[in-house]
């Protein structure tokens, strides 16, 4: 397995990893219980999640650009966290990692799989964010030569791409641009499948250009036929526009007589020319029209989500994850025969996963532990982790549920 692919998220859903966890168990050795305490914890997790959302469609109303609903100015309660870090804390706890500066940079140096050539100015944005998760190695066959020809070509993908941008404040908006461009606006978006070369293609503000091979087809049929027009059917007027400017420039003497079938042979000539010109210039215009037809397919099937619904999306995943890992850690820790380290426990789930279910994983344990022993699930002992039984863990998660409003009540006065 290529090292791209190593995940740092669990690419199983959270009743799947229950249900590979109960494998490793007996037959009726409290299976039942131990779904109900997944189940229990799994509650824990939405109910804390959901005070996330709550935070972040509060940091968010005055940026979002779907928002339908007046806002109400009244004084804070206190200051109030921004939505960017937010955010940023959201993916993390979905596994997501950042698009580095040099993996953006690289990027814009390869060459795109859809054969086109894309540019952003990233002056016109006052904040970029963009992160990934599920990164791996894929292989496609492109055709070249005309589709004479095809090659195989290895590259890297991004399962999922999260891209948050601030325009700037004195951006000035260009007549090609798209109507989201506006001074201060933000942009928050969510896309499936993005090969790394083609990360530009994500910023609204992208133009299509034209890659030298494209400009060589247009370019070499255009002069061409630009020679053969000029000797068939511009040649008498050339003749004609050439005695013209010599009598009148006095290198030539003769005099030249402009008779109705000398003004129809310059009009004819005329009319070439344009024709000639149009159809060049429409020859460029369809093949970028191609091009932009492709970029747009393109990002038509990729996208995801969109503003306020990519934190839906993202929470719910975070969720997920955290869910996973809880259960994951606590199971490892209920079947171990003696207390593990942490550093035990993160390697025996790793080498599971691998010699279990042909997947690497890259397993969080810090923020599983944390919590588990948050919540009374799990003790420790100097460096030694255990768990407590399964009945006595749903007694515990049974009493938190019903002490969570109060105190969360008391928590927001």
């Amino acid at each position: 397995m290529h090292p791209a692919e190593k995940f740092r998220f669990i690419p199983y859903r959270r009743q799947d990893i229950v249900e590979m966890c109960l494998r490793d168990r007996k037959p009726g050795a409290d299976v039942d219980e131990f779904r109900q305490l997944s189940y229990m914890l799994d509650q824990v997790y939405q109910f804390e999640f959901h005070r996330i959302i709550e935070a972040l469609k509060h940091a968010y109303a005055d940026l979002d650009p779907d928002s339908d609903t007046r806002n109400l100015d009244y004084p804070e309660s206190g200051a109030s966290e921004s939505f960017v870090s937010l955010l940023d804390g959201l993916l993390e706890k979905a596994n997501y990692e950042r698009v580095t500066e040099s993996d953006l940079k690289r990027a814009l140096s390869e060459s795109s799989l859809f054969k086109i050539r894309l540019q952003v100015d990233f002056n016109d944005f006052s904040e970029v964010s963009l992160f990934a998760r599920g990164q791996s190695v894929r292989t496609e066959t492109i055709s070249t030569w005309f589709g004479l020809r095809s090659k195989t070509i290895d590259f890297i993908n991004y399962e999922r791409v999260v891209v948050y941008l601030k325009i700037r404040d004195d951006y000035v908006r260009d007549r090609l641009d798209s109507e989201i461009c506006r001074p201060g606006a933000t942009l928050l978006k969510m896309f499936r499948n993005v090969p790394r070369a083609d990360l530009e293609m994500l910023f609204p503000n992208t133009r299509v250009g034209m890659r030298l091979m494209d400009k060589l087809l247009i370019g070499i049929p255009a002069v061409v036929s630009g020679g053969i027009v000029l000797t068939t059917k511009l040649g008498a007027s050339l003749v004609l526009l050439g005695s013209l400017f010599g009598y009148w420039l006095g290198v030539s003497s003769q005099p030249v007589e402009l008779n109705q079938a000398a003004v129809l042979a310059l009009l004819a000539g005329a009319a070439a020319l344009a024709g000639y010109l149009w159809k060049q210039f429409n020859n460029f215009k369809n093949r970028k029209i191609r091009f932009m037809q492709a970029l747009t397919q393109n990002l038509y099937f990729k996208n995801l989500d969109n503003n306020a619904g990519v934190f839906y999306r993202l929470a719910n995943d975070a969720e997920e994850e955290e869910s996973k890992e809880a259960i994951l850690a606590y199971h490892f820790l209920l079947m171990s025969s003696a207390p593990m380290t942490r550093g035990e426990l993160d390697r025996n789930i790793e080498t599971w996963f691998e010699s279990e279910w042909d997947c690497e994983v890259d397993f969080e344990i810090d923020d599983a532990l944390h919590k588990l022993v948050a919540l009374g699930l799990v003790e420790k002992s100097g460096d030694k982790l255990d768990a407590v039984p399964v009945e006595q863990g749903i007694r515990i998660l049974d009493q938190r549920w019903d002490n969570y409003f109060v105190a969360g009540w008391m928590r927001m006065r």
